[in-house]
């Protein structure tokens, strides 16, 4: 059975830190950006490949039902898989934008074997993990 991640849910309090985050440090394009900022839809999506988004929740979408705490109660990482150039560019405009990397370049396994990865956290705290394989 092949399986895809389709999408994740972010819980999100700070919206403009966030979106600006996913698409200037990221760089993963807006779905449904303007319909949120319009009221048309609930809620905001990124692109990360034709396969996969994330969904950034706003507080009064999840604040009943979740746990204390900031973003996603049960959510420990999510990994994103990059070329080693783009991993490189993610690297730099992570330092311009001063966002600390937590831990690495290390050594780790993945869905495509051994990778190098770094970790580093989004406005609200989510523990995100980028890595490139060689060859």
């Amino acid at each position: 059975m092949e399986c895809l991640l389709d999408h994740i849910v972010l819980n999100m309090t700070d919206e403009k830190k966030m979106i600006d985050f996913y698409l200037k440090v990221l760089m993963f394009a807006p779905e449904r950006l303007q319909e949120y900022r319009t009221g048309k839809v609930p809620f905001p999506s990124l692109r990360l490949n034709s396969n996969t988004i994330i969904d950034l929740f706003p507080q009064e979408m999840w604040e009943n039902s979740a746990g204390a705490g900031q973003g996603g109660e049960n959510l420990n990482h999510f990994c994103l898989a990059l070329t080693k150039g783009s991993w490189q560019n993610l690297c730099q405009r992570l330092k311009d934008g001063k966002v600390t990397i937590e831990e690495g370049p290390v050594p780790r396994w993945g869905a495509h074997g051994v990778g190098t990865s770094i970790y580093f956290r989004d406005p609200e705290g989510n523990l995100i993990e980028a890595r490139y394989y060689e060859g």
